[in-house]
């Protein structure tokens, strides 16, 4: 079973949730419990198992904060 990882650069996360918005498994969420050197609260991931790597998260972050690996192994 393939596991898959998506990596966020919290410092660079503006919070805008477009990730959250277009993720079709809705397992990102704003992380209220943290703020990142900007001031921002940034995205998390609630379920990691869930997660297809559609990328999709990727592809609409207007900062290239999430970097989405597909592990085949």
């Amino acid at each position: 079973m393939a596991k898959n990882l998506v990596t966020i650069a919290e410092s660079l996360c503006k919070g805008c949730l477009l990730c959250a918005d277009a993720c079709p498994k809705k397992i990102l969420e704003m992380d209220k419990g943290k703020v990142n050197a900007k001031g921002y609260n940034p995205i998390k991931i609630t379920d990691m198992a869930a997660c297809t790597a559609c990328a999709i998260c990727a592809r609409v972050c207007p900062d290239s904060v999430l970097k989405v690996e597909r592990d085949a192994a």
